[in-house]
């Protein structure tokens, strides 16, 4: 993933934290390039994702998936 907009190295020294939460959300909604995405961040940030809500419904679908009653 590239961005253009963003000086990153420094946002990721000035606040970490909000970095990862913002790198996150640029794979989620604009594409991943060849990275991959740990769903453990996944989860761990996932009320302070900001995303459509297809995409978010969908995401729930593969992280939670709903147990069949048989």
């Amino acid at each position: 993933m590239y961005n253009w907009s963003v000086d990153e190295k420094k946002f990721k020294r000035e606040d970490p934290e909000s970095y990862k939460i913002w790198k996150l959300e640029q794979m989620i909604n604009y594409g991943l390039g060849r990275e991959k995405i740990d769903k453990k961040l996944i989860r761990k940030h996932w009320r302070k994702l900001y995303m459509d809500r297809l995409t978010k419904k969908y995401l729930q679908f593969l992280l939670w998936p709903k147990k069949s009653k048989s």
